[in-house]
């Protein structure tokens, strides 16, 4: 998916959005920090093997995901960090590491960590590591139907 499909797609289901551009950024803090948007705010990708099939973890700029409370949470038996040469195929015309967390267009089941539902608004990488948008996060639910869980913790500095 490219920047373009994306604001597309987005058009196409009557969402509102905003694009920011920035100065090339390749880690969510610094993403964050380049397109002045509350680390708290700013979703980050984290693709994950859970068992047999990739899967999204959407979770703040400002945590990590805590993959044994994630397994206990799915039920699965085997959960660990996909490396990108696993899943760069799926997202061609897309940077990776700047994926946007609408696994519904990739075919890939959603987690969402509970903290980021409390904000009214969600940012995210647009596909490129200059871009982000921000939706509401209604919108975000109702197209990519995430299953919510407290699975992220906070990063310490």
């Amino acid at each position: 998916m490219s920047p373009k499909l994306l604001r597309a797609y987005l058009d196409e289901a009557h969402v509102e959005y905003m694009v920011r551009s920035h100065r090339p950024a390749f880690s969510s803090s610094r993403v964050a920090e380049a397109a002045h948007v509350p680390g708290r705010e700013l979703a980050k990708v984290v693709i994950v093997w859970l068992d047999n099939r990739l899967v999204m973890a959407v979770l703040p700029s400002t945590q990590h995901i805590d993959l044994a409370h994630f397994r206990e949470l799915t039920g699965a038996r085997n959960v660990r960090l996909a490396r990108e040469e696993e899943f760069a195929a799926r997202f061609v015309r897309c940077e990776i590491g700047a994926m946007p967390p609408f696994g519904n267009l990739y075919d890939m089941e959603v987690y969402v960590a509970e903290s980021l539902t409390k904000d009214d608004y969600i940012s995210f990488n647009a596909c490129t590591h200059t871009d982000i948008m921000t939706i509401a996060y209604a919108d975000f639910e109702r197209l990519v139907r995430p299953r919510v869980l407290a699975f992220a913790e906070p990063t310490l500095v």
